[in-house]
């Protein structure tokens, strides 16, 4: 492939990226967010990170809500995990040995010719287009996945987005070796890869993703089973503690995104185990039976005070459910016993701006700023600080958080619109002008490089 042609995709590739962040929002692709969750997750793979030698908390580790088993990374250190593939893992192991593997991608600088574009945009328009090449590849609609791309982008050209053979074997064996570094077995991708080595004889519409995407091949599966042989670590078990979290984070997402009555039979009444209270709890609340939802999750913080994310769950249910003032203290609560958490300072800010006070807003602005301190590019985060500084007057920190949010969504024009509000009313040279005079300049450069991938596509046709 020609130089001109990398560099015409790849600028085609930003200009897609940034425009397909409307299907987001129209809930065809969809990011969920939990920190109990996320924190599970990181605590099965920081230890991989680090042998590895990526730094754990410049990895980003993103869950996709998708039923389908899928992961990949995209974008530098980015993680990417579907729902569907966290709730098949039968216990830690499993999902370290994915993640392992995938850790292996990065650490190798696979798809690298992609990185700087990835890198560009937005993990939603990301995850978005990735997903819809995958679907369109699975259907056999070449004409669709081309489409996701740049009109008339060749099957080659596709298939950047891909991992090759050599890739996959590598990033087996540097998987292995981090595993065996933490002490810990690769039982668990063997399995995983017996999972998906059934499905081969599936039509490729049936198949998960995964599979499409990370080619499988019989020397892949031996390697791995003769690694297991001989390694000292393949009997090594996950701790009661991991295998605990497992069960907990396997019923919550099911809470959520299964459909009640199915959540109530997988956890009927008669299983008094935490992660079945757990689960039917959050069942309950969707169903909704707010007063047999709020009792389950009174008898879990009775035995559990110390648990943050049962106070967070009784501030959620209580906040949707109209109890504004009801939901303040447990989510005061849950701040409390976690507060490096940077969700729950958004969920307390939440309830504090319904109240529609200065002396709440302020509060909620001290909150929101701290919070976007660890997630730079977070525009649900950005979009309640603006509303925090309007509420106490602040038009022009207003705008400037309406830039950032427009800037973390991908939206160059209105960055640039705000951006300049920004530096029409802040008092010049001030921290907050220097950062929008920043967001303006970054806001130009984006635009510009829309037209020109534009004009880049014009020209091809």
């Amino acid at each position: 492939m020609s130089r001109s042609l990398v560099r015409r995709l790849l600028a085609g590739l930003i200009a897609c990226l940034l425009a397909v962040e409307p299907a987001v929002a129209q809930n065809r692709v969809s990011l969920i967010r939990d920190a109990e969750i996320e924190a599970t997750i990181r605590a099965y793979a920081a230890p991989l990170f680090a042998v590895a030698g990526l730094d754990p908390d410049a990895v980003q580790v993103y869950l996709v809500n998708d039923t389908r088993i899928n992961a990949f990374v995209a974008g530098g250190q980015r993680l990417f995990l579907n729902t569907g593939l966290i709730m098949r893992a039968r216990n830690p192991n499993q999902l370290s040995g994915v993640i392992a593997h995938e850790t292996g991608h990065i650490a190798g600088g696979h798809l690298a010719r992609l990185q700087d574009a990835l890198s560009t945009a937005t993990t939603a328009a990301i995850v978005s287009m990735l997903l819809g090449i995958a679907a369109a590849a699975l259907a056999g609609d070449g004409k669709a996945a081309g489409a996701a791309i740049v009109g008339g982008t060749s099957l080659a050209e596709r298939n950047l987005l891909y991992y090759n053979r050599g890739q996959e074997s590598a990033a087996d064996q540097a998987g292995m070796s981090y595993l065996d570094r933490t002490g810990q077995s690769s039982r668990g991708m063997l399995e995983f890869f017996e999972l998906l080595e059934n499905q081969e004889l599936l039509t490729a519409v049936r198949q998960d993703p995964y599979l499409r995407s990370h080619p499988l091949t019989r020397e892949r599966i031996d390697a791995v089973r003769a690694h297991v042989a001989r390694s000292r670590h393949s009997d090594a078990g996950d701790s009661p503690e991991l295998m605990a979290r497992h069960a907990r984070m396997i019923a919550k997402l099911r809470g959520f995104l299964l459909p009640p009555s199915q959540t109530l039979r997988q956890y009927p009444d008669t299983d008094r185990s935490l992660p079945a209270r757990y689960a039917r709890a959050i069942a309950h609340y969707r169903v909704p039976d707010l007063p047999r939802a709020r009792a389950g999750i009174d008898a879990l913080i009775a035995e559990f005070p110390a648990d943050p994310w049962f106070h967070e769950l009784k501030g959620q249910v209580l906040f949707e459910n109209g109890r504004v003032a009801e939901a303040e203290a447990p989510y005061r609560e849950a701040l409390r016993l976690a507060p490096g958490e940077p969700l729950l300072r958004y969920g307390l800010a939440q309830v504090l701006l319904e109240y529609n006070t200065v002396p709440a807003a302020t509060e909620a602005r001290a909150l929101l700023n701290e919070a976007v301190r660890h997630e730079t590019r977070n525009p649900s985060f950005w979009r309640l600080l603006a509303i925090a500084y309007g509420r106490e007057g602040n038009i022009g920190m207003a705008a400037l958080s309406l830039s950032e949010q427009a800037a973390a969504a991908g939206n160059h024009r209105t960055a640039l619109q705000q951006a300049t509000r920004a530096l029409g009313v802040l008092p010049r040279g001030s921290p907050g002008w220097l950062r929008a005079e920043d967001l303006r300049d970054e806001a130009r450069r984006g635009i510009k490089r829309d037209r020109d991938a534009g004009r880049d596509r014009r020209d091809d046709d």
